[in-house]
């Protein structure tokens, strides 16, 4: 016959409950260690998100402007013609707008999808004070854009603070006057094909990068320890030297009277009325950027070729590969995770760069965040929003596609 004898602890608990409260106290610690720096995400990452997020999609510089009109929207509905009660809470509006000078922020608001609106809604309010029934008339006399079907169109969005407006302005298209989306015009379509020049030169910078670190990083990882250490310095020099000190250096040797232009022509290569322009335009942003961040595709690159055991390659040698072979089938693979973390890593840090674009690219050498920056200092939060939240999802939707295909767990910085 089997007894069951119930193990205890020293000081009489059953063994199962004392191990099931000494993984608890564990968890507890574990998370009490975490918590500061969870509170450190959640703080600076997370909360900017969330109110970037909520800027995108909120702008109340119409909707408390023109409480009037917003009431008469609520009232009215969206296919309803504006009729005299309209135009009547419009010039009780700008008598409000005038009165409160926020006549400018109003027509802000509205200038985002209809073009010209802001010069409208000042020159309006200044004059909002004369106007007298019917308002359609006295309004339409001072300027006949009040019966633009877009404008009133674009008044009924904006009346609420609420709107996916700035998402539509993003992806290059508008709203007609029926309220369909359709694309916008030719000369307005600056958003689409920014975000493509932007995801097409980081990967551009990011090819570059590769080529050039791969042999750096080989370098390296097979020399004595005493050279590596040397080598790395070298290669973390740049990082002790302010980012505004090296794009300026750039400058000295790019411009047209620079070193580089400079010695070409002293070696003929080319002649001094022709110097090259490799400066204020996309050459010049390439250049300055895979120098930036070369040094950040070279460390996860070294990080795992230094664990790469050479006799791997030697007993490839030895069974009667050739030398490309073996690095082709032996060595290349094995060096996959660097290279792709390597890769992630220039990639996500170009595709959000900005001082240097700003500095060495001129009007052609811009990416979007630069347009970013632009309409934040335009003080046009919500489309400034709107466009970096939509990097925002790009890089975490490229990140989700790099984790389904290569596998994050793949991907090693050291």
């Amino acid at each position: 016959m089997t007894v069951l004898v119930e193990v205890m602890t020293a000081d009489g608990r059953p063994l199962p409950k004392a191990l099931a409260s000494a993984r608890s106290r564990a968890r507890r610690r574990a998370v009490t260690l975490v918590a500061p720096l969870l509170l450190f995400i959640v703080i600076t990452f997370v909360v900017p998100i969330g109110q970037v997020l909520f800027r995108s999609i909120n702008n109340d510089g119409f909707a408390q402007a023109a409480p009037s009109l917003a009431a008469w929207f609520v009232a009215n509905p969206s296919d309803t013609p504006p009729d005299e009660a309209a135009y009547a809470a419009l010039a009780a509006d700008l008598n409000l707008m005038r009165r409160d000078r926020t006549a400018g922020s109003a027509g802000n608001r509205i200038n985002d999808v209809v073009p010209g609106s802001r010069s409208l809604f000042t020159s309006s309010a200044r004059a909002a004070s004369e106007l007298e029934p019917p308002y359609r008339e006295a309004l339409l006399a001072k300027d006949s854009r009040w019966e633009d079907p877009r404008l009133w169109r674009a008044m009924r969005a904006a009346s609420s603070p609420y709107s996916a407006d700035y998402y539509i302005i993003a992806a290059d298209r508008q709203r007609d006057a029926n309220g369909n989306i359709v694309p916008a015009p030719q000369e307005r379509r600056l958003y689409v094909g920014l975000f493509a020049k932007t995801l097409g030169q980081s990967a551009f910078i990011t090819l570059l990068c590769l080529i050039l670190a791969f042999p750096i990083a080989h370098l390296i990882a097979t020399v004595r320890q005493s050279t590596a250490n040397l080598l790395l310095i070298l290669v973390l020099l740049p990082f002790w030297t302010s980012l505004l000190v090296r794009t300026s250096s750039w400058i000295v040797l790019l411009q047209g009277q620079g070193v580089v232009n400079n010695v070409l022509v002293a070696m003929r290569v080319i002649d001094t009325d022709h110097r090259l322009a490799l400066i204020y335009n996309n050459v010049g942003t390439i250049i300055v950027m895979t120098h930036v961040l070369l040094p950040f595709m070279v460390l996860p690159l070294y990080s795992v070729m230094r664990m790469i055991n050479p006799g791997y390659v030697r007993a490839a040698r030895s069974l009667g590969a050739t030398s490309w072979t073996a690095f082709r089938r032996v060595y290349l693979p094995l060096t996959l995770p660097g290279i792709a973390a390597g890769s992630l890593l220039v990639f996500i840090l170009a595709v959000g760069y900005y001082i240097t674009p700003a500095l060495v690219g001129g009007a052609d050498g811009q990416l979007i965040s630069n347009m970013i920056q632009y309409h934040l200092g335009a003080s046009n939060w919500s489309l400034a929003a709107a466009l970096a939240f939509i990097l925002l999802v790009g890089v975490m939707v490229l990140y989700w596609l790099y984790d389904r295909l290569v596998g994050i767990d793949k991907l090693k910085l050291g």
